[in-house]
């Protein structure tokens, strides 16, 4: 199978390109292919005639979202647009990343693939403008919601987690933003499931979930690091994008589909730090 992946150099982009191993990939980094160049998106796209592409290029700096928002609607949503317009000439499945922001966090229980959409934030807004653009012009998509990612080859949580608890005695962090952690890795293996699957929309997380607070105490544990870890309210953090409160995602869709979920995410977390 050949497969055309946006956003290779990313932290994502590398992890599909391990777990597509055995596939015939063609990884497309920022200054290989601009995504908001519509003429040249098709002309890569028809050029290359691949048998799926994964579009996981994205504007990421969520608060910078909020500053840059021309940009962030040019990348995350006229950049979705423009793939789903040279998949759909070439009749070419897309798997579209997309984020848990697109929820405003205030259910209180884990959001499903057809819950009401409501972003709070700029970034999210624009990776709705993202899903809706593929939902319209292409019919043959997977739109793939996921949350909270770290691994290889990027910056993450849990590494500055790491890093600071190994510099500091103390370290506060916010215990009122809920949310499931999400393994690149784990998110690239499912990723391989879904060609020949039926289309639609999708929430692919490891199973369980935790604040930001909590995630830092396993991260601590995990490591051995006897570190003071001081939760706090996000008041205490004025960040220019708000954020949900309550991202949990449910992943009714790979139930239904027969797809296996991916693991918890406390096993997951203990896999990327080797314990």
């Amino acid at each position: 199978m050949r497969v055309v992946l946006t956003g290779s150099g990313g932290m994502l982009g590398h992890a599909v390109i391990d777990a597509f191993s055995g596939h015939e990939m063609i990884g497309f980094r920022s200054a290989d292919l601009d995504v908001t160049d519509l003429d040249g998106v098709m002309d890569r796209i028809r050029t290359v005639k691949p048998d799926l592409v994964i579009h996981g290029a994205a504007f990421t700096d969520v608060d910078r979202c909020e500053s840059e928002t021309e940009k962030a609607y040019l990348v995350n949503g006229l950049g979705a647009r423009n793939v789903a317009m040279a998949c759909e000439e070439i009749k070419c499945p897309l798997i579209y990343i997309s984020s848990d922001y697109v929820f405003n966090g205030q259910k209180g229980s884990p959001y499903d693939e057809w819950d009401e959409t409501d972003p709070i934030n700029q970034y999210g807004l624009s990776k709705l403008m993202g899903e809706r653009f593929v939902a319209t012009l292409t019919s043959r998509f997977y739109i793939v919601r996921t949350s909270w990612l770290y691994g290889r080859n990027g910056r993450n949580f849990v590494d500055t987690i790491a890093r600071m608890l190994s510099e500091r005695d103390t370290i506060e962090v916010v215990h009122d933003q809920v949310g499931c952690p999400t393994y690149t890795l784990d998110l690239a293996r499912t990723l391989r499931e879904f060609h020949g699957k039926g289309y639609g929309t999708y929430h692919v997380t490891n199973q369980g979930s935790c604040s930001w607070y909590e995630f830092a105490c396993s991260i601590a544990s995990l490591l051995g690091l006897k570190k003071n870890i001081m939760p706090v309210t996000s008041i205490r953090f004025q960040r220019p994008a708000a954020r949900p409160a309550y991202s949990v995602l449910g992943s009714t869709m790979l139930r239904l589909e027969g797809i296996r979920e991916p693991r918890d995410w406390r096993e997951a977390l203990a896999d990327y730090l080797g314990r």
